[in-house]
C-alpha cells in the first residue's frame, strides 16, 4: 500500500540542530511544508555528499516555506559529532534526527531489516501532514536535492492551483494543464 495522500504518523524523535539538542514530533511537521531526508546512517561515504548537497540548496527550501529534515537510524548524539567532525555535514542548518527506535523508517518503509539501517528515502509533506510525494531507492545512489526542490515546487503548485497538473519535466514558470474529456487523446 502506498503512503502517498497518507497523514504522517504520530512520531517523537530528538535531534540536533544548530548547536542544541531539540524534540521533533509529527506536530512539527504541521503548518508548513516538510521535507524528509532518508539515509543509511551517520559516518559513511555517501551520506555527507546528500547533507552537503541539501545544505547548499537549504535556503531556497526555507524561501518556499519548507524545513528540512535529515533522518538516520543514529541517535542525536553521534549527529553531533558527525556535524563537529565532517565538513560536508557541518554545513547543515536543519535538524539532523536520530531515530534509533527505527521508528520513523519503518513508518516510511525505507528500514532495512537485516542491516538496522534506512534506503534513501525523500519525502515531501503538505502543511497538514500528508505526504504528498516519495522516492526511495538503493543505499549506492545519492539524490540530487534539484529534483526534490522541483518536487516540492510541483505539489506547492498543485495545492495552491487546484484543478491543474504538472506534466513531465515541469519547472517553476512552465504551463501546467488542466485535465478535461477534450485533452484525452490528444496529447
Amino acid at each position: 500500500m502506498s503512503i502517498i495522500n497518507t497523514t504522517v504518523p504520530a512520531f517523537k524523535a530528538q535531534a540536533y540542530h544548530n548547536g542544541k539538542f531539540i524534540e521533533v514530533t509529527d506536530q512539527s511537521l504541521k503548518g508548513k511544508w516538510s521535507v524528509l531526508i532518508f539515509m543509511p546512517a551517520a559516518f559513511t561515504f555517501n551520506c555527507p555528499t546528500e547533507v552537503e548537497d541539501a545544505a547548499e540548496h537549504y535556503e531556497e527550501f526555507q524561501k518556499l516555506g519548507a524545513e528540512v529534515y535529515v533522518v538516520t537510524t543514529d541517535t542525536h548524539f553521534s549527529h553531533k559529532v558527525w556535524h563537529e567532525t565532517s565538513p560536508a555535514v557541518g554545513k547543515a542548518r536543519f535538524p539532523l534526527v536520530g531515530d534509533p527506535t527505527h521508528t520513523l523508517t519503518r513508518a516510511f518503509g525505507v528500514h532495512i531489516e537485516e542491516e538496522g539501517l534506512a534506503l534513501r528515502g525523500t519525502f515531501v509533506v503538505n502543511p497538514e501532514g500528508v505526504i504528498k510525494t516519495a522516492e526511495i531507492h538503493d543505499n549506492a545512489i545519492a539524490r540530487d536535492v534539484k529534483e526534490t526542490l522541483r518536487k516540492l515546487k510541483a505539489a506547492k503548485y498543485v495545492a495552491e492551483h487546484p484543478g491543474e497538473v504538472c506534466p513531465a519535466k515541469w519547472n517553476e514558470g512552465a504551463k501546467t494543464i488542466a485535465p478535461s474529456l477534450e485533452l484525452v487523446g490528444k496529447i
